[in-house]
């Protein structure tokens, strides 16, 4: 029978009482640079990256313009808006999207953070490119992927008889950005500045979220209000007990003290992909120093007496879902005293509250695990190694598939403790998925460990700095396509013939290619244990083939 206060409770209780004593939660808001560790060097201070404290209030005045905006180019006739962007430009859109659906009328969303040319095709195929809006958003301006997409697609209206494409893109950017400036130059249709002391993964709050959000017709006037409330339940004045950041970040900071720092996220069903921008966030702000909050998003449930003791459970439910499975779970892992954190959302409008909810939270289990939030000091390395591949010629050959010798003797040894990072370098399907899920349960009931998972280069601006900066209990296995379909995005063009793929590519087989390589460099150079397995096609059926050798 479990205890009557599990000793979980007592110490996110301790934690909770530390950090009342510490006075974090009014340091916070203080933007107080001595809460947190030193920034690494380069690193944004802290005065400058918590700007997202007060967004809620800040974007009162952008509502009215957004939904403006949202309305006339539904008036101009346009359908769909692809967004093209890396990491924090592009989780809380996609998961904003997926959430809410297109409302009738409005613009669909094509989310594209991928450089895979099939990838790429894929989309293209979905839209009619005369009434498509081009969005690139990158707080930096510089972020590769979604600048070399952008001139992809520029490319492609242009060779669509379109006259003017710069009138159909819209750049999001912080101001004095190459982005901006080449937007404005070129002009295209608008440019909306994001806040420069609001970091990447905070700025779903920002234009880089609300403007996606407005396109599909998302009423940001309520979305913001649930913001608005959580916002203030978080402040200073707030008694510890009752803040919902505090006692969240307590329950982060305080179980992963005690070895419970895999974060284990269950969602109502319409809220799957909610764990796609939690990942970033956690993987981002606290994967560093050989530390970290490890997020297991999208894991397949498995029988309640089969997970560790280094598990962390939050449970976003959604009222009037299909909640019976997710709340029966929920349930039996309470019933063997496993850590179990509800949180309850009215509907999807409640995403603004979690959404600041969750900053607060990292920002205040931060202080508990000894690591400062606002940096990614891991991500440059792999994005380094990347750069020097593409210098190198042939890049694009590198990678020749073969099932031949698969060698995952490191996750079939992993222990308790691990937990294995499956970095799908292939394009995203839903008979991926399928096999991913078939994957982990195996590894799973092989090893007893969680499984991450996440597509190829989206990870790379997300949990990618987990893997290389967090803890060493990290096992990486890269699934990777290999160079035919893939890496060979042909289309049907108007005379029903095939173009090339080399005349499609446009550079982006190799930089994929790069990309994959680059990041595995990074993993080795830090001492990771990880393993690449170049996959034949098709890709779903060699996935399942390597989970079969685990069972």
């Amino acid at each position: 029978m479990p205890s009557e206060t599990p000793h979980w409770r007592e110490l996110i209780s301790a934690e909770l009482a530390a950090i009342e004593d510490r006075g974090t939660v009014a340091a916070i808001w203080k933007r107080e640079p001595a809460t947190w560790e030193p920034p690494s060097p380069g690193g944004t201070p802290a005065r400058d990256a918590t700007g997202w404290l007060d967004l809620p209030d800040r974007i009162h005045g952008l509502v009215d313009d957004l939904t403006g905006f949202a309305d006339e180019v539904r008036d101009d006739g346009f359908t769909d808006v692809i967004l093209l962007g890396m990491g924090g430009s592009s989780l809380g859109p996609l998961v904003l999207g997926r959430t809410f659906g297109m409302s009738p009328g409005y613009l669909r969303l094509h989310v594209l953070d991928s450089t895979l040319p099939s990838q790429i095709a894929v989309i293209e195929q979905q839209v009619d490119l005369h009434k498509t809006l081009v969005l690139v958003s990158s707080k930096s301006g510089t972020t590769i992927e979604p600048l070399k997409l952008a001139d992809h697609f520029r490319d492609r209206m242009t060779e669509a008889g379109i006259k003017q494409p710069d009138s159909q893109f819209i750049a999001i950017t912080d101001s004095g950005t190459p982005l901006e400036e080449t937007a404005r130059e070129r002009g295209f249709k608008r440019v909306f500045n994001g806040p420069p002391d609001v970091g990447g993964r905070f700025s779903v709050l920002s234009p880089f979220g609300l403007v996606p959000a407005a396109l599909i017709g998302i009423d940001l006037s309520e979305l913001r209000k649930s913001a608005v409330a959580m916002a203030e339940l978080c402040g200073p004045v707030n008694d510890i007990q009752s803040n919902p950041g505090a006692i969240l970040g307590a329950t982060l900071g305080g179980l992963a003290s005690s070895g419970r720092d895999k974060v284990t996220i269950i969602t109502s069903p319409a809220l799957g992909s909610f764990g796609l921008w939690i990942e970033q966030l956690l993987a981002e702000s606290t994967g560093k120093n050989g530390r970290g909050l490890i997020p297991v998003a999208g894991e397949p449930h498995y029988p309640p007496g089969s997970y560790g003791n280094d598990r962390n459970f939050v449970y976003l439910r959604l009222a009037d879902d299909d909640n019976a499975m997710t709340d029966a779970h929920a349930e039996a892992l309470e019933s063997l005293d496993q850590p179990v954190t509800r949180l309850d959302l009215s509907d999807c409008y409640d995403m603004g509250a979690e959404f600041f909810r969750w900053e607060f939270a990292v920002a205040v289990a931060s202080t508990s695990i000894s690591v400062y939030p606002f940096d990614q000091p891991n991500v440059e390395s792999g994005k380094a190694v990347t750069r020097e591949l593409l210098s190198t010629p042939n890049t694009s050959g590198a990678l020749t598939p073969s099932m031949a010798d698969i060698d995952i003797d490191a996750v079939k040894n992993a222990k308790q403790g691990d937990y294995v990072a499956i970095l799908g370098f292939m394009p995203e399907s839903e008979e991926v998925d399928a096999a991913i899920s078939k994957l982990r349960i195996a590894i799973t009931n092989r090893t007893g460990v969680a499984t991450t998972f996440g597509y190829g280069p989206r990870y790379l601006h997300s949990t990618g700095q987990l893997h290389k900066g967090g803890p060493g209990s990290v096992i990486g296995l890269a699934l990777v396509a290999g160079n035919e379909e893939a890496l060979a995005a042909s289309r049907v063009v108007a005379d029903g013939t095939q173009e090339s793929a080399r005349d499609l590519n446009n550079g982006f087989a190799s930089l994929f290619v790069a990309q994959v390589l680059g990041d595995l460099e990074a993993l080795r150079s830090t001492g990771r244990r990880n393993t690449l397995v170049v996959l034949k096609t098709p890709y779903a059926k060699a996935i399942r083939r390597i989970a079969e050798s685990l069972s």
